[in-house]
């Protein structure tokens, strides 16, 4: 799942630090790729800390919270239907269309929330801002991340820019796919391609949007 379909478990939650936990996963992958720190694999070394047990506490929750959802049967079905949707528009890209699959899903749930009035995006910015920096340092350093300045600068833009605000726009999320298979591929559409692809995404979405709240529901109750 992406940002916004996390923070939906812990959109009643008044503690930041938990938010932050829930979806920094997320933005350690995207500030670095090749950062993997496991910290729920050494809990020992937050329990000085509450903060840091409050951020681990929402780590766990979004492991648990992408385990549920991608070996659920909703996930299995949709990723595959969407991919055979798209399948066709990517002939002549280098982009996967289970890898396409997958991502529009994730991209696609977060827009639903937006739509569907189911999450405050500023909610979740406004938690993410009362997050003191040091905390996140001596939380990262634990996690052998010593130079956290590519985190801050990605983190920094992300709550600046609150672009999580455009997902409500499938364009918008037509050109964040473009943005994430860049990461991999390079020129991964063309301009017909991509244009292609918002309208595809437009007709899933709204077939989507008759049972998407089901996936929300089974996993809420699995976790809590």
């Amino acid at each position: 799942m992406n940002f916004l379909s996390h923070y939906y478990f812990d959109r009643k939650k008044d503690n930041a630090y938990e938010v932050l936990g829930m979806l920094l996963p997320d933005l350690l992958k995207n500030a670095n790729k090749n950062w993997n720190p496991h910290p729920e694999k050494r809990e020992y070394l937050f329990e000085n800390n509450q903060h840091h047990q409050e951020i681990l506490i929402g780590w766990k929750r979004h492991l648990a919270v992408d385990r549920l959802f991608h070996n659920s049967a909703f996930f299995i079905h949709h990723q595959h239907q969407i991919k055979l949707c798209l399948k066709d528009l990517l002939i002549g890209s280098p982009v996967k269309p289970f890898f396409l699959g997958h991502v529009s899903l994730e991209l696609l749930l977060d827009s639903l929330l937006i739509t569907e009035r189911l999450i405050s995006i500023d909610s979740l910015y406004k938690a993410l801002n009362q997050i003191e920096i040091s905390v996140i340092t001596s939380f990262l350093s634990l996690n052998g991340i010593d130079n956290p300045n590519p985190f801050f600068k990605f983190f920094d833009a992300f709550k600046k820019e609150e672009y999580l605000h455009s997902y409500s726009q499938i364009e918008k999320i037509s050109y964040a796919l473009k943005r994430i298979c860049m990461r991999i591929w390079d020129n991964p559409f063309t301009h017909e391609q991509e244009e292609a692809l918002t309208i595809n995404l437009l007709n899933y979405k709204k077939e989507l949007s008759k049972d998407f709240i089901f996936i929300f529901e089974m996993i809420d109750a699995e976790i809590n």
